[in-house]
């Protein structure tokens, strides 16, 4: 194989033609962009890093500024960690305690907590669970060193075994899971450890004092900066969420009936709200309130949170607005649905069925103003009336309905059936309703049980309405003469 030419070419760079035996040949081309490609390449990856970077910061600066307190806790961990740390460095302290000062350092770590509750329920989990652990372990150690050598090591594996197996077995236990599952673990591990070692040291009371005493000293100091130090208290969160899962329960029934009755609308999915996918908040928070209601039991009296606050029964509120959410998210659902009742069929029950969101939405208003507030809620009881009188007419109004619909011209006459969803999206309304009640007689049981302040006469006055009040049942559905009047407004409207 030889060369024939070599031949520089303007566009591509240099061109080698070689000739092979057979009397082929074959072009080679040499590429001077390699080197311009990879730099492209360096500063693509370094744009790409520093992107990722700046939107890295964005959200961890947004964490921020949304709940001030994600930092502050932060700071209150460093703190924490920095006054155990005078263990090592103050020398009668550490000599006092030996090597076991690394326990302070884990217990800090394990205990410390964001709100107060969580950190007083770690702590006096990890505080019973390392002395009882501790006590136990020294009395099997002592009874296994009086039996001889020869028994001793079976003494030790066997109370070891039979301890973890029932700690670890009284985990599935509810009562135990909900509150002592953490003080269970430490316990376990307390008690190998020292039993372990208590084979082998010759001075084990002194190895648990040692250990029992730093781990005091890590709980004393996570207590003192969670409590002292801008605290975050589990029963006032629990509160403020119960609060604004309220309100947001009240913003999205009144925005889907809003959405589903909306003028002119051809698919009401794309013109639906943002506002009514609140009720999703409601249905996903049942596990945030059962944790905060867990944590708050273990809270000292703050604030007007008295003792023995009734925790659980914020639970039982969420309960009953999630009890209702489901009816509101099967009402969002007919507003994004496809098969859609005719808009001359909408526009005769609109008023009554937005009337009707209106008051359901003012009722749960009212009951969060008055939890929110901490008072009597009894101006609830107006606002639940004029909900019943809204209920009275949609349940007039679907009476006569099917009369009407009968009644149309030829021109836009339809069957029954086309009218199914506007009769499934009023039964909702209805059924919402009556689940609303439920959060209300929730509400009125936590204002008893918490003792919530009583509303002032003049306070009480100015919640009260002019309308009329009127409760369903004390109306007489069943007089002809207004069904006969309801079918010729519908038939006057049409």
């Amino acid at each position: 194989m030889d060369v024939a030419a070599r031949e520089p070419q303007a566009k591509c760079g240099l061109e080698w033609r070689v000739t092979v035996p057979e009397g082929a040949s074959v072009t080679v081309e040499h590429d001077a962009g390699v080197a311009a490609r990879a730099w492209a390449w360096l500063v693509s990856c370094v744009v790409a890093i520093r992107v990722a970077v700046a939107g890295f910061a964005r959200k961890v600066w947004k964490i921020g500024a949304d709940d001030p307190r994600r930092a502050v806790h932060g700071l209150k961990v460093g703190l924490a960690l920095t006054l155990v740390s005078v263990v090592y460095y103050t020398r009668p302290v550490y000599d006092g305690v030996g090597g076991n000062a690394m326990w302070a350092v884990m217990t800090v770590v394990v205990v410390f907590e964001y709100t107060v509750g969580g950190c007083m329920y770690k702590g006096f989990n990890r505080a019973v669970a390392t002395v009882s652990a501790g006590l136990i372990a020294l009395g099997v150690n002592w009874v296994a060193d009086k039996s001889g050598d020869k028994l001793e090591p079976f003494i030790l594996s066997g109370s070891l075994f039979l301890l973890a197996a029932a700690a670890t077995f009284s985990r599935f236990i509810p009562t135990v899971k909900a509150r002592f599952d953490y003080g269970v673990t430490i316990f376990i591990l307390t008690f190998s450890l020292v039993a372990v070692s208590g084979y082998r040291v010759d001075q084990l009371l002194d190895l648990a004092q040692q250990r029992m005493s730093t781990i005091g000293i890590g709980i004393v100091i996570c207590l003192a900066v969670c409590v002292l130090i801008w605290p975050v208290w589990a029963g006032q969160e629990l509160h403020l969420l119960t609060v604004r899962n309220m309100e947001k329960l009240a913003g999205a029934v009144e925005a889907c009936v809003e959405d589903y009755f909306a003028a002119g609308s051809a698919k009401p999915a794309a013109a639906a709200s943002s506002k009514s996918e609140g009720y999703k908040c409601v249905l996903n928070s049942k596990a945030s309130e059962d944790s905060q209601a867990n944590l708050a039991r273990w809270e000292p009296p703050h604030g007007r949170f008295a003792f023995r606050h009734p925790y659980a029964q914020y639970a039982k509120v969420g309960a009953a607005m999630r009890h209702c959410a489901y009816c509101v998210e099967s009402l969002s659902s007919c507003a994004r649905a496809e098969a859609q009742a005719p808009e001359h069929a909408k526009r005769l029950l609109g008023d009554v069925c937005t009337r009707l969101g209106a008051r359901c939405a003012r009722v749960l208003v009212e009951a969060s103003a008055s939890v929110a507030a901490m008072t009597d809620p009894k101006t609830v009881d107006f606002a639940v009336a004029d909900m019943n009188t809204a209920v009275h007419e949609l349940q007039g109004d679907l009476r006569a309905l099917p009369p009407v619909l009968l009644a149309l011209e030829p021109a836009a006459e339809m069957s029954l059936m086309d009218a199914m969803p506007l009769f499934t999206v009023a039964s909702l309304l209805i059924e919402i309703s009556a689940r609303i009640e439920g959060v209300v007689d929730a509400v009125e049981t936590l204002a008893s049980l918490a003792n919530f302040k009583q509303v002032e006469d003049g306070d009480d006055k100015k919640g009260q309405t002019t309308e009329t009040k009127v409760h369903p049942l004390n109306v007489q559905d069943d007089d002809a003469s207004a069904q006969e009047n309801q079918t010729m407004k519908h038939a006057e409207q049409v």
